[in-house]
């Protein structure tokens, strides 16, 4: 597993510290986690959490809200709706940048703010709660005594498992003016409760609410005898479990959301993973891939080197134009195969290259028809082959501009 820190922008433009648990090789969904009030991304649910899903495939976003942990702004200057605000941002984030997040999770009152958030992440498929509440104000019984000051003073500093928190007037105004109750029913989204019947905290009543206020599809997991913080590792190994092998049914079977407007489809995006010397993460569009480069020379070997990328891109290319071709000429081909070898040669064993010293570049592509095609219709799909589009640019003159830009 690799973990990766980043920030990232809310909103306001405070920056927010986030952390990026991945699996080893390619990811086969991204989700977002979002903490306990006054907890953060590195608490131990939601690290083990997001360990867990990694070991299992998904690659898991966790982020301090406002305030907390390392993000920038002031906890006093929050509320439930900053909060939701800030799950929006870190999933157009990694949206852009990583993957669209399929999974939302929250824990405790991060799981009414994901049930908050989610008809503003398109993209997400599936929605997960953990010993949240079924009420946002329900929070507000942590620092009860305190209610009746904080409504007369306009702020009051609070001791909250052992930290000292100022909560505003208008915290708990915004608390108390959610209704959680109609964003679970309009959720239209597959929702997985999961809670502890002996949770003292946030009690099993609230699932309940939940549950009953959401539409099929929704499940229920009982975390018995585990404690709201699930402070036992195993209790967050066996939620994450549990997590995971729902979600692939609902991750597998959704439509694909398209990409939004200012998501370009085909930006390439590649970024050191951290792990091993050379494997980097490459982000095209929706799609995540990995290349490396194999051990004889320092990789990790767990994914194409880059010249199997220039090779995969003419061999797609070539197959894609033959298909469009006989489709359009009605050709009776059935199925096209492309191989390819790249290797460095002597310029002088190529008679038709203009360089005549040195070294060039060779390019074997070997092309296999199959269908019931006549000799003619051959010979001009080989043809048709040297004029897919990647032939054309690899055999024409490039330029290739590289400028340094800021970090992502």
């Amino acid at each position: 597993m690799l973990r990766e820190r980043f920030d990232f922008p809310n909103e306001r433009g405070q920056h927010l510290a986030a952390v990026l648990d991945r699996p080893d090789g390619e990811a086969v969904a991204y989700a977002l986690f979002a903490h306990c009030f006054t907890c953060g991304k590195d608490n131990l649910a939601a690290k083990h959490v997001a360990e867990a899903l990694a070991e299992r495939g998904i690659a898991v976003v966790r982020f301090d809200f406002t305030g907390l942990g390392n993000s920038e702004g002031e906890f006093a200057n929050t509320d439930f709706s900053s909060n939701v605000a800030d799950l929006v941002a870190a999933a157009d984030h990694i949206g852009r940048t990583l993957g669209a997040p399929s999974v939302l999770i929250g824990h405790s009152l991060g799981g009414a703010a994901v049930l908050a958030a989610a008809a503003q992440v398109p993209a997400a498929q599936a929605v997960v709660t953990i010993a949240a509440p079924s009420d946002p104000s329900h929070v507000m019984g942590l620092f009860k005594d305190h209610v009746a000051e904080i409504r007369e003073r306009g702020e009051v500093e609070v001791a909250l498992a052992g930290r000292s928190f100022r909560i505003r007037r208008e915290f708990l105004d915004d608390v108390t003016e959610q209704s959680l109750t109609e964003c679970t029913a309009n959720l239209r989204k597959p929702l997985l409760v999961c809670h502890s019947p002996t949770d003292d905290t946030v009690g099993i009543d609230n699932a309940s609410r939940i549950f009953g206020a959401a539409k099929h599809p929704k499940s229920f997991i009982s975390l018995a005898d585990a404690d709201h913080l699930l402070g036992r590792r195993s209790d967050a190994v066996y939620a994450a479990h549990v997590i995971a092998a729902w979600a692939e049914r609902y991750i597998g079977v959704a439509p694909r959301v398209m990409p939004s407007a200012d998501v370009e489809p085909h930006v390439v995006t590649v970024r050191e993973t951290g792990r091993g010397k050379f494997q980097q993460a490459i982000t095209i569009g929706r799609h995540q891939l990995i290349a490396d480069e194999p051990t004889s020379v320092g990789g990790l070997d767990s994914g194409p080197n880059p010249y199997d990328f220039v090779l995969a891109g003419l061999g797609a290319c070539t197959a894609m134009t033959l298909r469009l071709y006989a489709d359009r000429k009605a050709l009776p081909l059935e199925r096209v195969s492309v191989t390819l070898t790249h290797a460095k040669i002597h310029a002088a064993e190529c008679a038709t290259c203009e360089t005549k010293e040195g070294k060039i570049d060779r390019i074997d592509r070997a092309i296999v028809l199959e269908g019931s095609l006549s000799g003619e219709d051959r010979t001009k799909l080989l043809e048709i082959a040297d004029k897919c589009p990647v032939h054309r640019t690899l055999g024409s003159e490039i330029e290739i501009r590289t400028v340094e830009s800021k970090p992502m």
